[in-house]
C-alpha cells in the first residue's frame, strides 16, 4: 500500500546536499509533518506514496534552504544610511547613535523586511544577534522562517535595557520562552570582548550551557580589535577567548578576519565554528578571513550576510560567490574554495554551526526547508554543473519558491506569511523618521 504523506513535490533537478551530496535529474520528495519522508527518482517516489497535494517544481533547481548564521536582521532599516567608512567609525558616528533612537516597533518593522528579503532569496534559517528580540519574534513567525535569536548582550545600556542585570534577564527569559518551539530557537548572543568584562564573558557561557545553547560572539573582526584586546587582555582576541574558557563546540565566532597562525590552531582545537561574512568584511575593509587555512585546519566555517547596514543585502547566494572569487583572488589559487565547498557553507556546515543538523540537506528525516530556482532564467542556461551554476550564476532572485517545515512561505513575489504591500508603506514612514534623526544626531 502506498504510504500516506502531505506533499509530493516533483523537481527538475535536485541538490540533495546529503553525505554523498546526491544530485537527482526529476527527482521526488515526500514530505510529511514537516520533515523528509522520501527522496529519489519521481517516478519510485510517486508510486510509493498517496499524498494529500502536488508541488510541481519539475522546471527548478531545488537545493535545500540556506542557512545564514550571522546578521542583525532589523537592520535592514538602515540600510544605505551610511556608507564608505571603517567600522568603529561607521558604528561611532553613525549606527550606534540611531540604533539608540530606534523603538522596539522599528525593530519588529526591519525584522519583517528581513524575513521578507531572505525568504525571496532562499534563505530558511537564520541566527540573529540584536536588541528587543521578543519583539522581533513576532515578526518571524508571521514570516514562518526558521531563526536563532539571541539578545544582543553589551557591558553598555542598550534601547531595551539600562543594566547588564538586565540584559541578562532579557537574553534568559527569550530562550526560556523559546523552548519547545517549532521553527525558533535561542543562542546566546555576546556582542564582544571589546564591550564586555571578563565577569559578563564568563556569565553569558554560563547561561549558553544551562540551556544548552549555541554561544555566539565577534570576534578578531578586525586589527583595530586585536590592538584593542591586546591592550586590555594582554593577548589577541583567540587567544583571549581560549584562556578565558570561551572557545567551546558550541561557540560560534564571527568574522576571524585577524588571525594568524596560532589562532587558528586554537580554534581548531576547541571544536568551535566560525561564521564568515565576506561582503560586509570587504566594504568595511576589515580584511580577507582565512578561510581556506581554517578548512584546511577543520574548523567549520558557514556563511553569513552581517546586518544589511553593512553589506548592504541579505542574500546568501551573493555571500556563496564572494566567498568563492575573493578567496581565489587572494590566494592566487583557482582551486582554494571550490563551488561544492561554498555550497556546503551556506547549508549543511551552516547548519551545524546552529546545532541543527536536521536543517542543510534533504534526506530522509530532514526538515522539508527548501527552495527553487527557475531554471529558464538565462543566467542559469545551459546546464553543465548544477552546482557551479549556484556557487557562481545565481543571483538568488531566480528563486520562485521558498519553503519552511513543508510549507510555503514564498512564491513568485507573493508572501502568505504578511502583507507585503503594506509592510512597504510602514518602511517608507519609517524611512522618513530615521532620515530625519540622522539629521538631528549629526547637527545637534
Amino acid at each position: 500500500m502506498p504510504l500516506a504523506c502531505d506533499t509530493l513535490v516533483r523537481c527538475g533537478l535536485l541538490l540533495t546536499q546529503d553525505d554523498e551530496r546526491t544530485a537527482i535529474a526529476d527527482a521526488g520528495l515526500a514530505l510529511a509533518g514537516g520533515l523528509v519522508l522520501a527522496v529519489g527518482p519521481y517516478a519510485a517516489v510517486a508510486a510509493a506514496h498517496a499524498p494529500a497535494g502536488m508541488l510541481d517544481l519539475s522546471g527548478c533547481l531545488v537545493l535545500p534552504g540556506l542557512v545564514n548564521t550571522h546578521g542583525h536582521a532589523p537592520m535592514t532599516l538602515l540600510r544605505g544610511l551610511a556608507d564608505d567608512k571603517p567600522l568603529m567609525p561607521w558604528l561611532e558616528e553613525d549606527i550606534w547613535p540611531i540604533e539608540g533612537r530606534l523603538t522596539p516597533e522599528h525593530m519588529e518593522l526591519g525584522m519583517a523586511l528581513a524575513c521578507a528579503e531572505m525568504l525571496r532569496t532562499g534563505t530558511t534559517c537564520f541566527c540573529d544577534m540584536y536588541v528587543w528580540q521578543d519583539r522581533n519574534l513576532r515578526a518571524v513567525e508571521h514570516a514562518g522562517i526558521r531563526a536563532v535569536l539571541g539578545e544582543g548582550i553589551f557591558e553598555f545600556p542598550t534601547s531595551s535595557y539600562s543594566t547588564i542585570d538586565q540584559a541578562f534577564a532579557r537574553a534568559e527569559a527569550l530562550l526560556t520562552a523559546l523552548q519547545g518551539h517549532p521553527l525558533v530557537r535561542g543562542c546566546v548572543a555576546l556582542h564582544a570582548l571589546y564591550t564586555s568584562s571578563p565577569a559578563t564573558q564568563a556569565r553569558s557561557m554560563d547561561l549558553a550551557e544551562r540551556f544548552d545553547a549555541p554561544w555566539t560572539v565577534h570576534l578578531a573582526e578586525t586589527s583595530q580589535e586585536t590592538a584593542t584586546v591586546l591592550t586590555g587582555c594582554g593577548a589577541r582576541p583567540v587567544p583571549c577567548a581560549a584562556a578565558r574558557g570561551l572557545l567551546r563546540p558550541r561557540t560560534l565566532a564571527a568574522h576571524c578576519v585577524d588571525l594568524d597562525p596560532g589562532d587558528i590552531r586554537l580554534l581548531a582545537e576547541s571544536g568551535c565554528g566560525v561564521t564568515h561574512q565576506p561582503s560586509s568584511n570587504f566594504k568595511l575593509a576589515s580584511g580577507f578571513a582565512p578561510v581556506p587555512a581554517l578548512l584546511d585546519a577543520g574548523v567549520r566555517v558557514s556563511l553569513g550576510t552581517d546586518g544589511a547596514a553593512s553589506n548592504n543585502g541579505l542574500n546568501l547566494f551573493g555571500e556563496m560567490r564572494a566567498c568563492a572569487l575573493a578567496h581565489k583572488a587572494v590566494a592566487r589559487d583557482a582551486t582554494a574554495i571550490p563551488a561544492q565547498a561554498v555550497l556546503d557553507m551556506a547549508t549543511r556546515h551552516g547548519a551545524d554551526n546552529l546545532g541543527w543538523p536536521e536543517l542543510g540537506r534533504l534526506a530522509p528525516g530532514s526538515a522539508a526547508d527548501l527552495a527553487a530556482l527557475d531554471l529558464a532564467a538565462p543566467n542559469l542556461q545551459p546546464l553543465y554543473n548544477p552546482v557551479s551554476h549556484v556557487a557562481y550564476a545565481a543571483t538568488g532572485h531566480e528563486v520562485r519558491l521558498t519553503m519552511v517545515a513543508g510549507k510555503v512561505v514564498y512564491r513568485d513575489g507573493a508572501f502568505p506569511g504578511f502583507d507585503y504591500p503594506g509592510l512597504l508603506a510602514e518602511v517608507a514612514e519609517a524611512a522618513r523618521w530615521i532620515r530625519e534623526q540622522a539629521g538631528a544626531a549629526k547637527n545637534p
